[in-house]
This record gives structure tokens, C-alpha cells and sequence, in this order.
């Protein structure tokens, strides 16, 4: 059985995280020295030897939900628990979180900081996917089955809102809307629930426009600004997006070579975490830029394809959210980084310097790691049919009767 359970892990998935967490350990090192001496006055290694501890935290938190089977994650208490602390630790940021960037986004923990948000965007991931699993019988209904999970989801959201973290709250809203559309609901009340976000949305749009102030920070304005004439505006709101168009041309096919970028001296704000792409196209060029992306596009696929293929309804969903929350924290980054949309101060996953992020990307692809695991023990293990005169069928595996999770 042990043998069994250990070939059918995924080991393409594991390889590539690994892969991109070593390669932003590299570029983390490189982008960071020169502002952890001139800013910070620390050792040119600071940010490094930070990023190596997240790094094996988050391995060994890796292999632990790599192994725990994902099924015990649809029970009830653990719902409730989860959830409870997810409202929790949001609001505790309201009370005493600490405030970068003009965001009250952290709470400090001794000498390290813990962002809540980022692991809001896991509880969502496995709490809508565990509801609307047991909503698959009345899925269609809409009072009863559409819209009571759509209630937290709001909720936590506006939590993140008013931090602020415009970013972080867009990126969790756009993964509870892809788990809903893969939820097993009909396009008719798919459609319906469309209809109702733009009435709700016509219908508040008046009073967002008269109280723009109050919803958009100063910081917010001059991030649109800037993503409108950044040239224009380079002594201020454009500086950042800027000297990454310039990071970005300088670093040509080949790239200026390893730990050789110039704007990291100072003139590209947050050299190590929102824009290390823009770090990494200056030094290793459109190479550097292509590993990471088919590194990212390869999870986010594998992601979709595993939760396809998977038989039950709640890993299927979970599959999917946690490739939608990698496809689009990592649309959301590099589009800031290349102009395509305002920057919001978003990480890019596996690579930007950060421990919460780390740590919820090691616990997604542990689960990930996990569900495609049970797919293919029941794909390969699977007990058929033996009558001849009925179609082969796969019947429960002895892999879930041995665990018997609560359904």
C-alpha cells in the first residue's frame, strides 16, 4: 500500500515548486543586497538568509499537507474553525496591525510578521469548495445552495478592503468567482448570480463615484495615475512603474548577467517583492522571464487538469482554486510590472520575498500534491467491475476505505 501511495504522487508539481522557490531564493539575494545595506543598514545577505527560514518552514509545512489526506478538510468543525479564525485575524489587524505601504495589513509576532489576508485567500479556497461539495444536490438552488457561501466570501473581502489592500481583495474575490463557476451549477443560475453583481453594482456605482475619497486612498490615486503617464509623473507617482520599463528594455534577449542590475541600486522601490520580475527580465532577460513563466503556467495547468480529471467534487474545487489563486496573483503582479494594469503591491508567487506568502503557497501545493495523489491511486489502484455483461466502472478504492472520511 505504502508503495502504491508513493507513486502515485505527482512529482512534475513538486519539482516545480521546488524549482521556483530555489530560483527566487537566487534573485531574492540578488535584487535585495543593495537596499538591505543603503535602506536598512543590514548585512547585503538580510533578506536572504529571511527568505532560506520561509523557505524550510514552508518545505516542511509542504510535506505535511502533502501526506494529510485533503478529504478531512470538508468536516464541519474544522469549517467552523478555520473560518472563525480566518474573521479573526482580520479583524485582529484592524485592532493592532502594523502598518507598510500604507496598509494596515500586518500583525507583528516577536520579530516577524504575519500578513492574515494571505491566508484568507486559502480559507476561502477550501471553505466554498467544501460547501458547495455538499451543496451538490441542491446546487441550483438559488436562496438555498447559490448564495449563503457568497455571504463570507463578500464579507472577508471587505475586511481586506478597508485595510487597506485593494489588491489582495480583488485577488480573493476573482478566486471565490472561479470556484463558484466550477462549483457544478447551471448556466442559468450562473447567470442569474451575474445579473444580481450588476444590479448591485449599477446601483451602487452613484454612491462610490460621490464618496470616491472615502474608498480610494490617496495611495490608490497616485497608483492610477501613474499607471497613466508614468514618464509624466516619474519624480512621483510613475517612478515605480518607470524604472521597471527600464529594468525591463535594459535587460534585452540575454540580460546584463547575474546580480548586474542597475535599478536595484536604488532607484526601483521594492526591488525584492513586487518587482523582482522586473529585477529578474534586467539581469537574465527574456530567459530569466520565460523560466518563470512556463514555471507558473505549468502549475496553474497541471492545477485545472488535475481538478478536471478528479472524481470528487471537493478535491476537483480545490484543485481548481488553488491554480486560479497562482494564475492570478501572478496576472495581477506582472501586469503591474509590465503597465498593463495599476500596480497593487502584490507578490509574485514562489519567487517575490515574503513569509505569509511562502508559507500559503507551501500549504496550497501540499493540498494540491495531495489531490492529485488520491486521482491517480484511484486511476491506477481503482478495483473494476467484474461482470462482463456491465461496463467497467471504478468502485470506491481501498485507499478511501482505509480513511473513510465523512462525506
Amino acid at each position: 500500500m505504502f508503495k502504491k501511495i508513493i507513486k502515485s504522487y505527482d512529482y512534475s508539481i513538486i519539482a516545480v515548486y521546488i524549482l521556483l522557490c530555489l530560483f527566487g531564493l537566487v534573485m531574492v539575494y540578488s535584487s535585495s543586497m543593495v537596499r538591505a545595506v543603503q535602506w536598512y543598514e543590514y548585512p547585503p545577505d538580510f533578506f536572504y538568509q529571511k527568505q532560506k527560514i520561509n523557505l524550510l518552514i514552508g518545505f516542511i509545512v509542504f510535506l505535511f499537507f502533502a501526506i494529510f489526506p485533503y478529504k478531512a478538510y470538508r468536516n464541519k468543525k474544522f469549517l467552523i474553525l478555520m473560518t472563525g479564525m480566518a474573521i479573526l485575524g482580520l479583524f485582529a489587524v484592524a485592532v493592532i496591525g502594523h502598518t507598510t505601504n500604507n496598509a494596515q495589513s500586518w500583525i507583528s509576532v516577536g520579530a516577524r510578521k504575519i500578513q492574515p489576508s494571505e491566508f484568507v485567500k486559502l480559507s476561502v479556497i477550501i471553505y466554498l469548495s467544501a460547501v458547495y461539495a455538499n451543496k451538490q444536490r441542491y446546487i441550483d438552488h438559488f436562496n438555498k445552495g447559490v448564495f449563503p457561501p457568497i455571504f463570507f466570501l463578500l464579507f472577508v473581502c471587505f475586511l481586506i478592503k478597508i485595510e487597506p489592500d485593494n489588491g489582495t481583495a480583488f485577488i480573493t474575490l476573482l478566486i471565490g468567482m472561479s470556484i463558484i463557476l466550477c462549483s457544478g451549477m447551471s448556466f442559468r443560475s450562473i447567470s442569474k448570480l451575474i445579473l444580481l453583481c450588476l444590479m448591485i453594482g449599477l446601483v451602487l456605482s452613484p454612491f462610490i463615484i460621490m464618496k470616491f475619497d472615502k474608498f480610494f486612498t490617496e495611495g490608490n490615486k497616485g497608483r492610477i495615475v501613474g499607471f497613466l503617464d508614468p514618464f509624466g509623473t516619474y519624480q512621483n507617482e510613475g517612478n515605480q512603474l518607470a524604472n521597471s520599463y527600464l529594468a525591463i528594455g535594459s535587460g534585452g534577449i540575454k540580460g546584463l548577467g547575474l546580480g548586474q542590475s542597475v535599478q536595484k541600486l536604488g532607484y526601483l522601490p521594492e526591488p525584492h517583492t513586487d518587482f523582482i520580475m522586473a529585477i529578474i527580465a534586467e539581469e537574465l532577460g527574456v530567459f530569466g522571464v520565460g523560466f518563470v513563466l512556463l514555471g507558473l503556467a505549468y502549475l496553474v495547468l497541471r492545477g485545472i487538469f488535475i481538478g478536471i480529471r478528479s472524481r470528487d467534487s471537493f478535491g476537483s474545487m480545490l484543485a481548481i482554486g488553488i491554480a486560479s489563486m497562482i494564475g492570478i496573483q501572478s496576472f495581477i503582479n506582472l501586469g503591474g510590472v509590465s503597465g498593463l494594469i495599476p500596480i497593487t503591491g502584490v507578490t509574485l508567487p514562489f519567487i517575490s520575498y515574503g513569509g505569509s506568502s511562502i508559507l500559503v503557497l507551501s500549504i496550497a501545493m501540499g493540498i494540491l500534491a495531495n489531490v492529485a495523489m488520491f486521482k491517480n491511486f484511484e486511476d491506477r489502484y481503482g478495483k473494476k467491475n467484474s461482470n462482463p455483461e456491465q461496463p467497467s466502472r471504478i468502485v470506491q478504492p481501498t485507499f478511501q476505505q482505509k480513511y473513510n472520511f465523512r462525506q
